[in-house]
């Protein structure tokens, strides 16, 4: 229902608008008619859709990964139906998680714009900061000094901070009729100067083809601009894809049956295998360690015929778990691995730490595997598929940890602590043996604690209700602290 909802951009009236009365594709027509087959995975889909931005998706772009002419690229592509594609906090967030992953991957880059800039009543929020809208701009530069091709097409008003994206690209189109390129438009020319001028003698199609040479492409329509920039990449030397010629087997299992395998939560979790035979290929599954610290299920396996290193929950990450996952890990790291790491932590307890010998080893080796995730130079990806709480999140390489993607299931939980294993108030316990001034004492003590949470009880309910709201995969990828929610059953396609 969220996914539809999205799709519908900045609502009935507003996609009328641009597609009626201006005569443009929509965003995902346009991506279809760009990418092979029409496919491609978009990335955070949920991104800023219960932000304060009013009652329309906030992010104002899509961001995604797909083929043109067998080549994996990634696009960014605005929405002009949210605002006219003006800029959110969290739409340049979304730009530069997309920019990440081309630097990362080395990736060709394609932005369609069609933007109003940033969108100035938040301009604190998006303007001034490191990681705000001019680090877009700064990547732009980085990649092409990395050697990654970035090309672009003006399909829409290009205004402020949208104008230097395409001119920085190392080729652009430019749409005739459709597509406009300026600091600064019409009204704010005759505010100015009292000038009246057109969008199109100001920064039309033909005004930066003939004249200022802006654009390197003109366009007749927006079916022509992307036949030009595939024919643009062809001509960049990138190697296509090979054709999937790897032979593989699909699971002995149905992965839809993944939808019923998900975890509702820590407490309720399963067997991890179960869920492991119903996402490897043929349900092999070469298990490391197999019967030292089982609480953490480690292994090779393949997935689509590339071979995987698999970290998996199955409980508590304890001292020996930790250990076992440590070494698996390095092993990963010197044989040039790809890890799959499958989160589903345990939360971590409401009341003082335990200080016995037995925590303070545990914490050792979770410090090792900590470390072992952070330097492993190979690529990992993370699926959250129940829990992930406090720092063993971290340990199984959350977004902290900087994965190369990482996924959430619909059912996961992102908190520090978990709001359902918060404890009551204690029990009264049993005092014999105990003189009766320390009972006395106690007593008191507890008849106050239980008077405090009796006159806070309703704060301290609606912190624990906050504290739910919060950590569901809605709330967390609506943030873009994970690149996307996926549905179990999609898990080995994604």
């Amino acid at each position: 229902e969220l996914l539809e909802r999205v799709k519908k951009g900045g609502g009935e009236k507003a996609v009328l608008r641009h597609t009626e009365r201006n005569k443009k594709l929509f965003v995902r027509e346009r991506l279809r008619l760009l990418m092979d087959d029409g496919d491609f995975l978009e990335l955070s889909p949920l991104a800023g859709l219960d932000m304060p931005y009013g009652d329309v998706p906030a992010a104002g772009c899509l961001t995604g990964i797909g083929k043109i002419c067998g080549v994996w690229c990634v696009f960014i592509a605005s929405d002009a139906t949210v605002k006219g594609g003006t800029i959110y906090p969290i739409g340049v967030k979304k730009q530069l998680r997309a920019q990440e992953i081309a630097m990362e991957n080395r990736l060709l880059s394609v932005h369609l714009v069609d933007s109003g800039g940033a969108f100035l009543p938040l301009q604190s929020e998006l303007f001034p900061d490191k990681l705000h809208g001019g680090r877009v701009f700064y990547n732009e530069a980085i990649m092409s000094a990395m050697g990654i091709p970035q090309v672009a097409v003006v399909c829409g008003s290009c205004v402020a901070g949208g104008a230097y994206v395409p001119t920085m690209a190392e080729e652009c189109v430019i749409i005739d009729k459709i597509g406009t390129l300026f600091l600064a438009g019409p009204p704010l020319v005759k505010a100015a100067t009292g000038e009246d001028v057109s969008p199109e003698d100001l920064g039309g199609a033909r005004l930066h083809s003939q004249v200022s040479g802006c654009t390197d492409h003109f366009a007749p329509s927006e079916e022509e601009a992307y036949e030009c920039i595939r024919n643009v990449v062809s001509t960049f030397n990138c190697d296509p894809v090979p054709e999937e010629d790897r032979d593989h087997d699909s699971p002995l299992y149905s992965p839809e049956e993944l939808l019923g395998l998900a975890p509702l939560d820590y407490g309720s979790t399963l067997p991890v295998k179960l869920i492991l035979s119903r996402l490897v290929d043929g349900s092999r599954f070469q298990e490391f360690k197999a019967t030292y610290g089982t609480t953490l299920v480690t292994g090779f396996g393949h997935v689509k015929g590339h071979l995987l290193g698999i970290v998996a929950n199955n409980g508590e990450l304890a001292h020996d778990a930790a250990l076992k996952g440590s070494h698996f890990v390095q092993l990963c790291g010197q044989r040039g691995i790809p890890i799959l790491f499958l989160q589903n932590t345990a939360p971590q307890p409401a009341g003082p730490a335990n200080i016995s010998q037995a925590h303070s080893n545990r914490l050792k080796a979770q410090a090792s595997m900590m470390a072992a995730v952070a330097c492993a130079a190979v690529p990992k990806i993370t699926i959250v598929i129940g829990g992930c709480f406090g720092s063993e999140s971290y340990i199984m390489c959350g977004r902290s940890f900087s994965p190369n993607f990482l996924f959430l299931w619909p059912n996961a939980r992102v908190a520090l602590v978990d709001s359902r294993h918060f404890p009551t108030v204690p029990p009264g316990g049993d005092w014999t043996g105990e003189d009766l001034e320390l009972k006395q004492l106690k007593a008191k003590f507890f008849s106050l604690l239980f008077c405090f949470y009796c006159a806070f009880k309703p704060v301290l309910f609606s912190a624990l209700s906050r504290l739910e709201e919060e950590s569901s995969a809605f709330y967390s990828s609506s943030r873009l602290w994970d690149d996307g929610i996926i549905p179990p059953q999609d898990t080995r396609k994604v």
